[in-house]
């Protein structure tokens, strides 16, 4: 069979190794067999393992398996537990092959399994539609003092919209400096957005206040997540 199915892929313009490795065999094997009379001669398995769960065994432990007490835990939780209770019915290396071949590796629970999302991702095709924003330590001539510098970077054009220094992390600072950029950049009362983490500064009662007067969107990065103010991050990465 294995011949028959080697020549025919060949026959059609597949390259010998390739086939061989598509039916799980080495190519030199196959020559091998070639060359001797009687080809394929792997005999596999005799008889079935002694210690092979019987079918009332593989429905008792897929019951368990699938019963409140377990359906949300793996197999390597779900043994220790029984085993702990004296009951001990199969490997947890069993029962991941007995759900695999039921089909029930993956999500066994009743509720919804876990939903990919797509990214959000803020895109500008202009000046001043996102702003960019975060605050960082500046090194002092004093060891152990630092200072805060509060920067906000145009997404599009990576202009400096403004920056300032202080002495402390505020959210009435904050507010103050977005006003002030706003008004020094005419765009007040035009809808945009300002993206920055979720630090405390950030999501103060006082900017969040002042975001709305000004007609400002306020976006967050996702939580535990450092790579979503890549732009404010970079610039800060060179100072």
């Amino acid at each position: 069979m294995i011949f028959g199915l080697l020549g025919e892929a060949v026959g059609s313009g597949a390259r010998a190794k390739r086939v061989c490795a598509e039916l799980g065999i080495a190519l030199r094997t196959l020559e091998r067999w070639q060359r001797q009379a009687g080809g394929d001669r792997r005999a596999g398995p005799r008889s079935a393992p002694r210690n092979r769960l019987s079918p009332a065994e593989r429905e008792r432990l897929l019951a368990i398996a699938n019963s409140a007490e377990f359906r949300d835990l793996s197999p390597k939780q779900i043994v220790p537990r029984l085993a702990d209770r004296g009951m001990y019915i199969a490997s947890d290396r069993s029962l991941y092959r007995l759900l695999r071949e039921r089909g029930q590796l993956a999500h066994r629970s009743a509720v919804r399994p876990p939903q990919s999302r797509a990214k959000p991702r803020l895109k500008a095709s202009a000046p001043n539609q996102v702003w960019c924003w975060d605050i960082t330590y500046l090194r002092t001539p004093v060891r152990g003092i630092f200072v805060y510098l509060y920067l906000v970077v145009d997404l599009f054009s990576r202009k400096i919209v403004a920056a300032e220094v202080h002495d402390r992390e505020c959210s009435t600072l904050a507010a103050k400096l977005i006003e002030a950029a706003c008004q020094r950049e005419g765009v007040v009362e035009q809808p945009r957005i300002l993206h920055a983490d979720n630090g405390a500064t950030m999501k103060g009662a006082t900017l969040k206040v002042k975001l709305e007067q000004l007609g400002v969107i306020a976006s967050y990065s996702r939580p535990s997540v450092s790579d979503d103010n890549p732009y404010i991050e970079s610039l800060f990465r060179t100072l």
